[in-house]
């Protein structure tokens, strides 16, 4: 079993916490929760959905330096401060993911996240093996 830890690449929040914001074994590619923060770890206050556009711009971000591709996501896991946020986000989601290529979610809401956010993505990308 192979595994690589994804601490660091193009795009990448530079966080002071001790954790890799992927983890890859195999060809499977675990996706840390990614917050609305910039590639100094600065968080950055909006809607939910400009958090979650730069939740995801983290999550793609940590899928590319896992040597994975957006079409590789099979699994995300959104949490919400307030469940209301839900339909921007939707929206969001549908322009990022091509129907009929939609990977699996899950959606709920949170007591409270890191920095205050309002909004958490993360997930999982699985490579196909010859």
């Amino acid at each position: 079993m192979t595994r690589r830890f994804i601490t660091e690449g193009e795009g990448l929040p530079q966080w002071a916490a001790p954790l890799s914001h992927a983890v890859v074994v195999n060809n499977i590619c675990y996706i840390s929760g990614q917050l609305s923060v910039d590639e100094s770890g600065q968080y950055l206050s909006g809607t939910a959905r400009e958090e979650a556009e730069r939740s995801f711009a983290n999550f793609f971000a940590a899928v590319a330096a896992a040597g994975f591709a957006k079409s590789d996501v099979v699994f995300v896991d959104i949490a919400f401060i307030d469940l209301a946020d839900v339909n921007e986000v939707n929206a969001l989601f549908g322009e990022y993911f091509s129907a009929g290529q939609r990977p699996a979610r899950t959606i709920y809401q949170a007591a409270a996240l890191p920095f205050g956010g309002k909004v958490k993505v993360m997930g999982v990308a699985i490579q196909e093996t010859a």
